[in-house]
């Protein structure tokens, strides 16, 4: 039996039908620092309560996954040190072995999944890294998306990735890409990528109508919603490209691969634009958390 946990709160919002909002948490311990990691945590939380929905931060904790978190539990969770960073791949090892650990994107799409969650707000998705011709790594979340029913609201992939090769294998996988507000793919702290977005929807009622028609055609899956940052708390793209080019070239003097080729680099370009790619990065997840919030209210029942 899965050792699911629904905190109190959102185990009230499954018996009402409530719309919620599922919540990673490799975001709290993985990609910010304290205490703006735990600060962001609670706003983001506030920002779907004010919206009408009720927030479900996931995490494994003590081997068992649960689903929302009470403040406690967020502060503890931020606080923590050396806590396990956790996919497709290692889930299940991490609960059968009683550990802790954060959700990755993959990993909070399946907790939602089990727990009826349809809706997903995350700061951007992984994909396709540079160079992974030679090196392979490509993230599970794109398999993901290709086989579990959760529309999940990022800034588009996160921009240390190779955006088109991440577009062509969302493409392949049969994943819905929606761009909102613009035609373009968005590319993480930058509203612009160069790159055409598969797909536009400006309403949060359609895209709640086309997770719908998904599921009754019977097609697996879930949509990426590309919620571009607000411009005014962007980054341009012609500003980070030779910061991004620098930080990739550390991580790869330095042999750094796997799961910690990101929090390397975010922490290079953090420190090489004095922080203003967290202040884009805070911004940008509070907005995906703000549209994710009123999709979840169009797919709860009337």
């Amino acid at each position: 039996m899965i050792p699911l946990v629904l905190s109190d709160e959102v185990a009230a919002a499954r018996q009402a039908a409530r719309p919620i909002v599922a919540l990673e948490s490799t975001i709290i311990t993985h990609g910010m620092p304290w205490p703006r990691n735990l600060e962001t945590a609670r706003q983001v939380e506030s920002v779907i309560r004010a919206g009408g929905a009720v927030p479900a931060t996931m995490a494994v904790i003590a081997g068992r996954l649960r689903v929302g978190l009470p403040d406690a539990d967020l502060e503890h969770l931020a606080r923590a040190q050396d806590v396990r960073k956790l996919s497709r791949a290692d889930l299940a090892v991490c609960l059968a072995q009683g550990g802790t650990g954060a959700t990755t994107v993959a990993a909070t799409m399946i907790a939602a999944r089990l727990a009826g969650i349809e809706v997903f707000a995350t700061g951007g998705i992984g994909g396709v890294h540079r160079g992974a011709t030679e090196t392979w790594d490509v993230s599970a979340d794109l398999h993901e998306l290709a086989q579990t029913p959760v529309t999940v609201v990022a800034a588009g992939a996160k921009a240390i990735l190779d955006l088109p090769r991440t577009l062509e294998v969302l493409e392949t996988l049969g994943v819905a890409v929606i761009a909102v507000g613009q035609d373009e793919f968005p590319a993480f702290w930058s509203r612009r990528s160069g790159l055409t977005a598969p797909l536009r929807i400006d309403d949060p009622a359609t895209i709640a109508a086309a997770h719908r028609t998904r599921a009754a055609l019977g097609i697996p899956g879930g949509q990426l919603v590309a919620n571009p940052i607000p411009a005014a708390d962007e980054i341009p793209s012609d500003v980070l490209a030779p910061i991004i080019a620098e930080a990739q070239a550390r991580a790869e003097a330095a042999g750094i691969a796997g799961k910690q080729v990101t929090p390397f680099l975010l922490s290079r370009i953090f420190e090489s634009t004095a922080g203003r790619s967290l202040d884009a990065n805070i911004a940008l997840v509070v907005n995906n958390a703000r549209l994710a919030a009123q999709i979840a209210c169009h797919l709860a029942p009337a």
